[in-house]
């Protein structure tokens, strides 16, 4: 073990630190540690870019449980807002794990469930203080939450933060804590939002870049499969997960819809070996909390996820990701491939993808400045049907995105209707030369007729 306390003394830490250090086996630092924990520890605003899986949690919180050191008074001192009930649980965990020998009362405060036992936690004195946004503010707003002790706070996943609308709850918490302060910011992508959001958040900040602004992990091999309709892909995916010999052990399929996760949940669990489990928002806390735990376990298989459900989840093993649809959200694309690959572990990502996805996945090839090699499908895979409903949401969508591109493009609907006004307009000019040459044809006669009766 002393090669892992060489590794992280040189940061200067406590022996409580070193020593829980030692017993989770860090060797070594990580990119994002070696560059953060020193800024930290000496007082800097600090706006780091680094995706989940890269060690960044522990990159802020060792230093800030250097710089806390011991438990001291009933209000909190660091204040942590995550997006997720999952990421808050997962990050007040990692303040359990290496806060151990420290003393540190911390809490964690989400949605999901009562607040009464999260307030009776934070009113028996805490240090730390872990939390959503919206459940942070509701607290504070029942007067349970004390901020004037407040010295160090950190907006971890920031761009999700922004993608989920806490933009209003960030500024009415800036405006309660103490201006003298030190803040930390991390973000996986740095989409403009988030740019302005350091602006107004940081001071003076010292940026550290691990990986290169949206770009997916080394570690994974990314695969893109085309498939005509939702029903097809289902039928690709319970392919790929009943061939023999296959290496698809620990797979979470990410969904956009709520509704489609629950549909290919439950045909799943019908069709393939292994445990399948599904999460999203309409699930119970305690049902996901319970479902993320199995996965983690190797109990659980499939993992079935919505975008936002899975952002808490942190398993080293995944062994697959299949993305069932191209997200719209381009920077989804990257969290979600960063579900596998963690840990210098390789992955596989495999992304099914239609005719109204292709722009969305060209989108996405640009964002990750790279192009996803196509993988041809098996010759004996059974090809669906698409309902008149899906086809004619596909067409609607794909008629958006030609309007995008080209503001003069009228839609299919506009040419089709352009085309039966040609036909129209066609058809009654073909029935007025008729008529005209009846008439003609009919005063000829006339004028024959009358000739005849001169005679």
């Amino acid at each position: 073990m002393e090669e892992t306390s060489e590794g992280f003394r040189k940061f200067k830490l406590n022996k409580q630190l070193y020593q829980v250090c030692e017993e989770l086996g860090y060797e070594n630092p990580t990119p994002i540690q070696e560059k953060a924990i020193p800024l930290v520890l000496a007082g800097h605003d600090l706006f780091g870019i680094a995706q989940t899986g890269t060690g960044k949690t522990a990159a802020y919180l060792l230093p800030l449980l250097y710089k806390v050191k011991y438990a001291q008074g009933n209000d909190p001192r660091v204040l942590i807002l995550v997006p997720t009930r999952e990421l808050a649980i997962q990050v007040g965990k990692e303040v359990d794990i290496l806060g151990k020998y420290t003393g540190l009362r911390h809490a964690v405060a989400y949605g999901g469930i009562g607040p009464k036992t999260q307030i009776e936690q934070i009113e028996n004195g805490i240090d730390i203080l872990v939390g959503t946004p919206g459940r942070v503010m509701d607290i504070y707003s029942r007067g349970k939450l004390k901020t004037k002790s407040i010295k160090y706070m950190v907006l971890d996943e920031a761009d999700r933060i922004m993608d989920m609308g806490f933009m209003p709850q960030i500024r009415q918490m800036l405006e309660i804590i103490p201006r003298k302060r030190q803040n930390l910011l991390f973000s996986a992508t740095m989409p403009d939002i988030v740019v302005k959001l350091s602006e107004e958040f940081l001071e003076y900040p010292q940026r550290v870049e691990i990986t290169p602004q949206a770009t997916t992990a080394e570690m994974v091999d990314q695969f893109l499969y085309y498939l005509p309709n939702f029903r097809t892909k289902l039928n690709f995916l319970e392919y790929l997960l009943n061939e023999e010999d296959n290496e698809l052990s620990r797979v979470i399929v990410f969904v956009k819809k709520k509704d489609h996760a629950n549909g290919i949940f439950s045909y799943l669990e019908r069709k393939i070996k292994g445990e399948v489990k599904v999460i999203h928002a309409n699930k119970g806390q305690n049902a996901r909390i319970n479902s993320i735990q199995a996965f983690k376990d190797g109990g659980v298989r499939v993992l079935v996820a919505t975008d936002v459900a899975a952002r808490g989840i942190d398993v080293s093993m995944v062994s697959h990701v299949i993305n069932f649809d191209v997200p719209v959200m381009y920077d989804d694309y990257v969290h979600r491939v960063g579900r596998t690959g963690r840990a210098n572990n390789t992955g596989v990502a495999f992304t099914f993808c239609n005719d109204a996805e292709k722009y969305h996945l060209k989108k996405v090839e640009k964002r990750i400045n790279k192009e996803i090699p196509v993988l041809e499908l098996p010759l004996d895979l059974e090809y669906g049907e698409a309902p008149k409903d899906e086809r004619q949401e596909m067409a609607m969508e794909i008629d958006r995105q030609k309007k995008i591109e080209d503001p003069n493009y009228k839609g299919a609907f506009h040419e089709k209707k352009k085309n039966k006004d040609k036909v129209d307009k066609n058809r009654r000019l073909k029935n007025k030369s008729s008529m005209e040459k009846q008439r003609a044809s009919g005063k000829i006669s006339a004028y024959l007729g009358s000739g005849k009766k001169k005679k």
